[in-house]
């Protein structure tokens, strides 16, 4: 299988698992990974997912030129356009599939076209120090078309983001985390235990208050700050003494853990 997905308590490991073609995704991976996403959506008890490649040298290196490239030759642009606009994007996240969970990316290595675009989807990056990240489309006649050119400035300065894209030239994990890009990033050897460290501590807290602090952050970044404040308080005051709430209330004063009923 192109993907695997394994699954560790609570936490849902989903990698691309094309080595030899450093994880680039062709349309079995693409739809190994709609899979994935779907699974991890209405399994209730998994709550936070981390997405990783497999081997040393590359987290994605985009699209399968060639077999991607089969596609666009073979179907004309105004039915490619009526499928984009239903279908999940490449790797799925990148357009028409929301989860509505976290998603950590652990970036071990080449980050590049489609695979950086499929990691802006993601709400964490960690990275190895050996990664690299670029939207290199411009050299093919073509534009980051699975959200990068979206979502690259507003994850980092708008400046940075036009000189990734129209320079397309790739950054080193150290400038990523300088602008922004990426969280964390740490040596390879470190990468997967940091990235599970990360998902067990999200996964720990209560999944609906993590959700809807997800929820809050991810439609209020589109809308005016006034909107943004009705929207946190609509998702805010159904949590406030909710079961959880006060079971995290009663934990703290008992001193023990809270057991989390989910609701």
């Amino acid at each position: 299988m192109p993907v695997r997905v394994e699954t560790e308590r609570h936490v849902a490991w989903i990698t691309l698992d094309r080595p030899e073609a450093l994880n680039a995704i062709d349309p079995e991976s693409h739809g190994a990974l709609v899979g994935a996403w779907e699974r991890f959506r209405d399994e209730e008890d998994l709550r936070v997912a981390v997405l990783t490649g497999a081997g040393r040298k590359a987290f994605c290196a985009g699209v399968d030129l060639k077999r991607m490239g089969e596609f666009y030759q073979n179907v004309p642009a105004e039915q490619r356009v009526e499928v984009w606009n239903r279908e999940p994007g490449i790797g799925g996240i990148t357009r028409n599939l929301e989860v509505g969970k976290p998603v950590i990316a652990a970036i071990n290595g080449i980050c590049l076209g489609g695979g950086l675009e499929l990691a802006l989807a993601c709400d964490i990056r960690l990275a190895s120090a050996n990664a690299t990240f670029g939207l290199p489309e411009v050299r093919w006649a073509i534009i980051p078309g699975q959200g990068g050119t979206q979502r690259l400035p507003r994850a980092v300065p708008p400046a940075i983001a036009l000189e990734m894209m129209l320079t397309a030239q790739p950054i080193d994990a150290a400038r990523a985390a300088d602008i922004g890009l990426v969280n964390q990033v740490y040596p390879l050897s470190r990468l997967r235990e940091e990235a599970r460290k990360m998902a067990e501590r999200i996964a720990a807290h209560p999944p609906r208050a993590v959700q809807a602090a997800l929820i809050a952050v991810r439609q209020g970044l589109a809308l005016p700050l006034a909107e943004g404040f009705r929207l946190e308080q609509k998702l805010a005051n159904p949590l406030r003494d909710s079961p959880d709430n006060r079971e995290a209330r009663a934990a703290y004063r008992e001193k023990r853990p809270p057991r989390w009923t989910g609701v």
